[in-house]
């Protein structure tokens, strides 16, 4: 595979990454160095462990988990947005009691949810006999970079008090859009 079309493939895939980053930089207004690693590292490490173990499953899983990962991405990526949506609608942005993102099971959940398109891509690179491991390493480190920018854009965004609350409106409204398109491009949506 060449050089740019794994840099452009690392990017497509961080793009929920990204955006996911900046609707929780958006819900914690206030980002430590700390939080930034956490959610960098484990969505990097999910982002490249997935097409490794996609890669690793080859045909034999395909069709078993084709049926069903959209709606599991999404289930994840709704279960996170009502979170945020609950928040916004609530007004309670003065509290520091608020649920951290990049903690526990809800930093697991968005780690997958962001991730699963990933698993798509390592059963497809698997198809056309393409090495796993140099677009693996790529997609991970992009996906950092990619989590780390957005966390800061939705820290600034976050900090502007009379853009907090539609901005965490937006954030969830966002995840749920993403979700949303996970479905309609794996056809869950074609009614007509």
């Amino acid at each position: 595979m060449e050089p740019i079309n794994t840099l452009l493939l690392a990017v497509a895939l961080a793009m929920d990454a990204f955006a996911v980053s900046i609707a929780t930089g958006v819900a914690l207004k206030s980002v430590s160095p700390r939080q930034t690693f956490r959610l960098a590292w484990h969505f990097g490490l999910f982002q490249a462990m997935m097409p490794v173990i996609g890669w690793s499953a080859g045909l034999t899983v395909r069709s078993r988990i084709e049926a069903y990962d959209h709606w599991i991405a999404f289930a994840l990526l709704a279960f996170v947005a009502q979170g945020m949506l609950r928040s916004a609608f609530k007004g309670d942005h003065g509290e520091e009691t608020a649920k951290d993102p990049t903690r526990g099971m809800t930093m697991v959940m968005l780690s997958v949810a962001t991730s699963i398109d990933a698993l798509a891509v390592g059963l497809s690179l698997s198809m056309i006999n393409v090495s796993i491991w140099t677009p693996a390493l790529i997609i991970g480190l992009v996906a950092g970079a990619f989590t780390t920018a957005g966390m800061h854009l939705g820290k600034v965004i976050g900090k502007v008090a009379m853009l907090s609350r539609w901005a965490e409106m937006t954030g969830g409204l966002v995840l749920l859009a993403i979700g949303g398109n996970i479905l309609w491009e794996h056809g869950a949506l074609n009614f007509f």
